[in-house]
């Protein structure tokens, strides 16, 4: 009981004793809900960590699943932390005292989703992105966006492998688009081209989320921002606050009296500079 009591001031969560279901572990209410990932069974987060060390340590070598206690059922994971928006997982064959942790800047990506699709429409314009051919330069911050929000919608860090599947897929297009730009295709053939060639790539992995993260990614493609002014800008739209220096978000360089009614003039010293020549429509 006293081991209990520790472990509910340790993490903050206490457990609720309205609960009929109390863990199949210990028996005793649920403390920090965990699930398994196939079968769902709910058990406490320590206790479910603790026999899966059990049974790895019964193992001659290490496993990449765990057979639920009640069902036996295979598992590869342990989610907690759910709080309607966003949940932790972890693995069963990762080392739990290194687990991946989600940044505030991952979280504001996640909530993004739930807000407008069209919030930034007004400020970037997607369409002339298109018809002013500015695809065609590289954006050196492309990767580095794919990696962050890719990990805040799949909930897990290692994305590299989708990250390089999704950008070289953009990156073939851009290359095939360049070596038929003879041919003046029309800028909605384009983007359609663009739309279903990153769907077919995405929808394996974001499921339900695919055709929004490609409205995203045409936004922030769209924008000519790096990924702090791009934050700034839409966390403006949206209202929240970016002054906060322990946020991670937000951008700098909007010192402290001055003020805009427009958004991208508060983060114009982090556009990226399209060629002159590439806004002109064709």
């Amino acid at each position: 009981m006293n081991n209990r009591k520790e472990e509910a001031d340790q993490t903050g969560c206490h457990p609720s004793h309205q609960d009929s279901n109390p863990c199949p572990i210990c028996l005793a209410p649920l403390l920090q809900d965990s699930y398994l990932d196939t079968c769902f069974h709910k058990f406490c987060y320590n206790c479910i960590v603790r026999w899966s060390k059990v049974v790895a340590s019964k193992s001659s070598g290490q496993s990449a699943s765990l057979k639920c206690p009640l069902c036996k059922r295979e598992n590869f994971s342990i989610i907690s932390g759910f709080d309607g928006t966003c949940f932790q997982r972890y693995y069963v064959d990762q080392d739990f005292g290194n687990r991946f942790t989600f940044s505030k800047a991952h979280k504001y990506r996640l909530q993004c989703y739930y807000s407008e699709p069209d919030i930034l429409n007004d400020i970037f314009d997607v369409s002339r992105f298109w018809k002013s051919r500015k695809y065609l330069q590289s954006n050196m911050w492309l990767q580095n966006w794919l990696k962050r929000e890719l990990q805040a919608l799949m909930q897990e860090e290692d994305v590299d492998i989708v990250v390089h599947h999704i950008h070289g897929v953009i990156d073939s297009l851009w290359r095939r688009i360049e070596e038929t730009r003879g041919l003046k295709k029309h800028a909605e053939a384009m983007q359609d081209s663009f739309k279903i060639a990153v769907s077919d790539a995405a929808k394996p992995f974001l499921l339900a989320r695919t055709d929004r993260f490609v409205s995203e990614l045409e936004l922030f493609l769209a924008s000519g921002l790096n990924i702090e002014a791009y934050d700034a800008v839409y966390m403006q739209r949206l209202g929240w606050n970016t002054s906060g220096s322990g946020s991670g978000l937000g951008s700098s360089s909007c010192s402290g009296e001055t003020t805009s009614s427009n958004p991208v003039e508060q983060v114009v010293p982090y556009l990226y500079i399209f060629d002159v020549d590439s806004d002109k429509d064709e």
